[in-house]
C-alpha cells in the first residue's frame, strides 16, 4: 500500500486498480501515512498557511430542482431571501475589515441575477477592494456570461460537477440538467482564464467506488486550480430525507489523494465535513487541505440558506467565526492568513 501512497505522491496519478485499493483496502497505519504525505506536499508549496475566503450566501432562490439540495425549487418550506446590493457590499466591507482578501459570492441560480445586475456588482468590488479576488458559485451559466463577468474583476469559479458518472449524475438530478453541460461550463470557465474549482459530495446516494475512480480521474484531466469536496449530508425536504450520510474517513481520505494528485490544488476543509464532525475542518487541514470559508452572511438570513440539515456557524457573527477557526487552525499547528491565497504553480 505505502507503494502505491509513494507512487502517487511521486508521479500524481495512478491505474483505475490503484485506486480502487487506496480507496477500499486502506489501514489505519496506512490512513495516516497517505495524511503525511499530503502534508508534506501541502507544506512544500504552501506551508502552514490557511486561507480563507468571506463566503457571501447572496440568494436561495434556485430555478433548478438537484434532488439532494435544501433550496431545491420544489422545497415550499424554504425561507426564501434575496440579499440586496447594499447589503451584499456591507458584508464585503465588514469582511475586508477583518482581513479577508477573497470574496465567495454564492448562491442559486436565480434569474433575478441577471448578467447586469451580477456584473454591476462585481465591477463595484473589484473597484473598492483591487486586492481582493471574487469568487463566483452561481452554477451553469453561458459562455458568454462567464466572460462578461471575468472582464468585470471575477477571477475565481467554483461549479462542483457532483460525479462524472452520467447515470450516476442522473439519479441525483432532473432531467433538464446534464453533465455534459456541466462539463462544458467548466471548460469554458478554463479557457476564458478562470481559477476554476470542481468538485463531488462524498457518499452521494448511488455512488459507487467506481464513480469516485471516474471522479479523480476527471479531475486529473480537467487540472483545476480548486476541489471542493464534503460528506454527503441529506437535508429533510427533500428525496434522499432518508438516505445515509458520507464518510468522514472516506472524504478525508480522497482529500489526501486530491493533494497528491494535485499539489498546487487550492483544498478547502468545508462547512460540511465539520457538519459531521465536530473536529471535522481540523482533520481536513490535516489531511491536506489548505482553505476555509467562513461566512460573512447577515445572521439572519444563514439558516435560510441550507443546503443540508444541520448546519454549522449559522448564528455566528462573522468575526466571532474568524477568530474561532483561528484558534482551532493554531492548536493543530497552522494559521490562518491575511492573504489572497493564490494558487501557486509548482514542480513537485
Amino acid at each position: 500500500m505505502k507503494e502505491i501512497i509513494d507512487r502517487l505522491a511521486d508521479v500524481h496519478t495512478l491505474s483505475r486498480e490503484e485506486y480502487r485499493t487506496l480507496l477500499t483496502e486502506m489501514t489505519a497505519e496506512n490512513e495516516e501515512y497517505l495524511a503525511l504525505k499530503a502534508r508534506e506536499i501541502r507544506h512544500a508549496i504552501y506551508g502552514h498557511d490557511v486561507f480563507t475566503r468571506g463566503l457571501i450566501e447572496f440568494t436561495n432562490y434556485c430555478k433548478n430542482d438537484c434532488y439532494y439540495c435544501g433550496i431545491r425549487k420544489s422545497n415550499q418550506h424554504a425561507s426564501r431571501y434575496r440579499l440586496t446590493r447594499e447589503e451584499i457590499l456591507s458584508c464585503c466591507k465588514n469582511g475586508y475589515e477583518l482581513g479577508f482578501r477573497t470574496f465567495v459570492l454564492q448562491g442559486g441560480e436565480d434569474g433575478y441575477y441577471t448578467d447586469e445586475r451580477l456584473v454591476q456588482l462585481v465591477r463595484i468590488i473589484h473597484e473598492r477592494y483591487p486586492d481582493c479576488a471574487i469568487t463566483l458559485s452561481i452554477g451553469e451559466r453561458s459562455k458568454e456570461s462567464y466572460q462578461r463577468l471575468y472582464d468585470a474583476g471575477a477571477s475565481r469559479y467554483l461549479l462542483r460537477h457532483e460525479t462524472a458518472n452520467e447515470a450516476h449524475y442522473k439519479r441525483l438530478h432532473p432531467s433538464n440538467l446534464s453533465l455534459q453541460n456541466r462539463k462544458a461550463c467548466l471548460v469554458h470557465l478554463k479557457n476564458i482564464g478562470y481559477q476554476v474549482g470542481c468538485g463531488f459530495m462524498v457518499g452521494s446516494p448511488g455512488q459507487t467506488v467506481d464513480n469516485l475512480i471516474e471522479d479523480l480521474n476527471y479531475i486529473s484531466s480537467l487540472q483545476p486550480h480548486m476541489v471542493g469536496i464534503g460528506p454527503f449530508i441529506p437535508h429533510k425536504d427533500t428525496s434522499f430525507a432518508n438516505e445515509k450520510a458520507g464518510s468522514l474517513a472516506m472524504t478525508l481520505r480522497l482529500l489526501s489523494i486530491l493533494r497528491l494528485m494535485l499539489p498546487s490544488v487550492l483544498l478547502p476543509a468545508t462547512t460540511a465535513l465539520g457538519t459531521i464532525h465536530p473536529m471535522g475542518r481540523e482533520k481536513g487541514i490535516l489531511a491536506g487541505a489548505n482553505v476555509v470559508m467562513p461566512n460573512l452572511s447577515p445572521t439572519d438570513v444563514r439558516k435560510k440558506y441550507m443546503l443540508y440539515d444541520n448546519k454549522i456557524c449559522t448564528g455566528d457573527e462573522a468575526a466571532e467565526c474568524r477568530l474561532c477557526l483561528s484558534r482551532r487552525m493554531e492548536k493543530i499547528g497552522y494559521r490562518l492568513v491575511v492573504d489572497r491565497g493564490d494558487y501557486r504553480t509548482c514542480d513537485l
